[in-house]
């Protein structure tokens, strides 16, 4: 079964249509799924919209208060049925054949968790603004080096996760932020669970709601922090 997890924050705009279009897409490509989105205490008629689709296999959760999208993910991993957990935006900046394709790669490989990533196809930034895509590729090689791994694109808002790894690694995770990526992927590797790469790239495009300077020196800022907790919590398990 997979479970595909839709964080969101006031979408009321844009929720019609990536409904029919989720709805119709699943029911074509997968026998046994669910849709959840996890509400992000929207203050519009996000989670109204959603309760009352009228769609199969839809279903909301949501909490009262916005806290930002890693709480919105954690939620949403840790609520869902899935033997693969899989979360992407609710714009479908990457589309929806990539579901299908992430998805076979999961059932046909070891790996515990996948992510999609920008950085392996040569048009995975077509589209982008030249201040956009630098921002982005320096904010990801700076993560590579502070967290000590090898990752073409940690940042990308695609991933997957097979059950056991989600209630694992999400249950220990604390981010409420846009560094949360940042935790689960550090948590996943001090866990000692497998991690492959897909290529994806952008084809809805809409105005970030990162912002590039304020938000990427406290998502550094949070990296610190989560560095030192995640080697805490892998001393304390030895």
């Amino acid at each position: 079964m997979l479970s595909l997890i839709i964080p969101m924050y006031n979408e009321e705009k844009i929720l019609p249509d990536t409904l029919k279009t989720l709805s119709d897409y699943m029911q074509k490509n997968f026998d046994d799924y669910e849709i959840l989105f996890s509400d992000d205490g929207s203050t519009d008629r996000s989670k109204e919209i959603v309760e009352h689709c009228g769609l199969p296999r839809v279903r909301v959760i949501s909490y009262e208060k916005n806290r930002g999208k890693g709480c919105a993910v954690r939620q949403g991993m840790l609520a869902a049925k899935g033997d693969v957990r899989l979360f992407t935006d609710c714009d479908l900046a990457y589309g929806t054949d990539v579901i299908r394709a992430l998805y076979d790669k999961f059932t046909s490989s070891n790996y515990d968790v996948i992510l999609g990533s920008r950085n392996l196809g040569e048009d995975g930034y077509a589209g982008y603004t030249a201040l956009r895509r630098l921002a982005s590729k320096t904010y990801i090689k700076v993560l590579c080096l502070l967290g000590g791994f090898k990752l073409s694109d940690s940042q990308c808002g695609f991933k997957a996760f097979s059950a056991k790894a989600a209630e694992k690694v999400f249950a220990e995770c604390e981010t409420d932020g846009f560094a949360f990526d940042f935790e689960a992927i550090m948590t996943a590797v001090r866990m000692g669970f497998s991690i492959g790469e897909i290529p994806v790239k952008i084809v809805n495009h809409r105005e970030s709601k990162v912002h590039v300077f304020s938000d990427s020196f406290k998502m550094l800022g949070d990296l610190v922090s989560i560095r030192r907790r995640v080697a805490e919590k892998g001393k304390r398990a030895k």
